[in-house]
């Protein structure tokens, strides 16, 4: 059977998914057509039931949860990974407060926006770039602010930014929980057997990652081509942990707390489904 699997370039998914990628693991006699996009693309393609497997922010989950599932492998959820919000000039919290900024967004379904959302409820003047492209942005003075994620957190200030605030920080004092940023989802409609496989998939290729970690190098560089080696492994060991393997109780604890959140805000439609590929399982 043939599915097809959408990830992103950034180094943490071309790390854990190199191995499944190129067989390195057993397959189970799945195939995989692999397509590789921007993580608002890869939202919009999930809500256009586009893909078979995908990865997608938690926030745009909430919109498309009738036809896709979570897995509990592959996940970014962590401490002290969360998107910052950066500027040029010093800007206070009450300055975001207000409502006034201009500010750049890597996206309205990213988990990043939803909480600068919790956090600036007033900010509302944004506007959408591609990720990799707000830095400059906000650079050029085309925007006051600008939220940014994956490897721009290890690069803002040495191009002279700020840090305004952490909303990882922000996140885990509201809640004490990790902050989830993105889950791999599978079509609900699949059969169970083909979907309890995918997971499986995912997981041994995060676990082959782990044990093996310069195999998926080549992999890893071939898509981030203009970016240090230091800096693709600090991304990787930032977005890629425990979690990754299997959300395990705290992680499906903070994937609930973020929809109850967001649900209590009004800012995500009512879900019915379970969250879960296995919603009654315990896990250890």
């Amino acid at each position: 059977m043939k599915l097809t699997l959408a990830f992103s370039p950034c180094p943490n998914d071309c790390f854990m998914f190199d191995a499944l990628v190129h067989q390195r693991i057993d397959c189970e006699g799945l195939e995989f057509d692999v397509r590789l996009a921007d993580v608002e693309a890869l939202n919009k393609a999930a809500f256009a039931g586009d893909v078979d497997v995908t990865k997608l922010s938690y926030h745009a989950y909430a919109y498309c949860a009738r036809d896709y599932v979570l897995l509990d492998a592959g996940s970014a959820l962590g401490r002290n990974c969360g998107p910052l919000l950066v500027s040029k000039r010093p800007i206070s919290r009450e300055e975001v407060a207000s409502g006034a900024l201009r500010i750049a967004i890597p996206g309205t379904y990213t988990t990043a926006n939803f909480l600068l959302g919790l956090a600036f409820p007033a900010a509302r003047n944004k506007t959408e770039l591609l990720f990799s492209d707000i830095e400059r942005a906000v650079l050029d003075g085309r925007f006051d602010a600008g939220l940014i994620i994956h490897e721009n957190r290890f690069t803002y200030a040495a191009k002279g930014l700020q840090k305004i605030v952490d909303l990882g920080e922000f996140w885990e004092g509201e809640t004490g929980a990790p902050i989830p940023l993105g889950g791999i989802v599978v079509r609900r409609s699949l059969p169970d057997a083909v979907k309890e496989a995918v997971n499986r998939l995912v997981r041994r290729s995060v676990e082959y990652a782990f044990a093996h970690r310069s195999a998926s190098l080549p992999y890893v560089r071939a898509h981030a081509q203009e970016m240090s080696e230091q800096v693709m492994y600090r991304h990787i060991d930032l977005y890629v942990n425990d979690f990754s393997v299997d959300l395990g109780p705290d992680g499906r604890r903070a994937v609930e707390l973020l929809f109850e959140k967001a649900k209590a805000l009004g800012v995500i439609p009512p879900i019915e489904q379970p969250l879960f590929l296995d919603p009654g399982r315990v896990r250890v």
